[in-house]
């Protein structure tokens, strides 16, 4: 059984698809085994900013105690969730700082001469994201893709991960409660067969 670390960056509202899919997931994941951590990042109050003393103690190779709880959580896991909207064709502030803030050098990557070398090369990412915007538009202009580069191969892959598994999910404001069904096992499904296939 895998130890699972759900990152949830979605606000309050239980009402909404990433809440149902949390829960859903969460439910699944824990009735196959699993142990499940989650971490919501808006109910923790998590602080994305990284401060001016945040950044002089990392450069002091001393860890603020927020960012510390924050990989000592990764470090237990092997399959990392994301579950969060996409907003302005980009990541959540509150996700867009857990980057910023967590995954910092020494602990997510370093250097050697002039090469990256990831840390978190033990790691499998799943990310699951919605989007309001038509799947059609999304296609066209190339969103999927310039996300993915961003995300699975500026972020993932930098820090070594050893799959990524990259789910997107539209229209999602004026989806019917069917097809948001749909989406929710086609998630479910796939994470499944994602986090199975890292056992065999």
């Amino acid at each position: 059984m895998a130890n699972i670390l759900l990152i949830y960056g979605h606000p309050k509202t239980p009402t909404s698809f990433n809440f149902d899919l949390k829960e859903k997931l969460l439910f699944t994941l824990k009735n196959k085994g699993h142990n499940v951590f989650v971490r919501d990042l808006y109910e923790v109050n998590f602080n994305p900013v990284l401060s001016s003393k945040d950044l002089e103690m990392l450069h002091n190779d001393e860890i603020p105690d927020d960012i510390k709880r924050e990989q000592d959580f990764i470090r237990s896991a092997d399959i990392m969730i994301f579950i969060y909207p996409i907003w302005w064709t980009g990541l959540p502030a509150i996700i867009k700082g857990y980057f910023d803030k967590v995954f910092s050098y020494g602990f997510a990557y370093k250097r050697r001469g002039s090469e990256i070398i990831g840390l978190l090369n033990d790691k499998t990412a799943i990310i699951i994201n919605s989007h309001g915007n038509s799947i059609k538009t999304y296609n066209e202009q190339g969103m999927y893709n310039a996300m993915k580069l961003t995300s699975d191969t500026g972020i993932f892959a930098f820090c070594g991960f050893k799959t990524i598994k990259h789910l997107f999910f539209g229209e999602i404001t004026s989806a019917t409660s069917e097809v948001r069904e749909n989406y929710i096992k086609d998630a479910i499904d796939q994470t499944i067969i994602t986090i199975d296939a890292q056992s065999i």
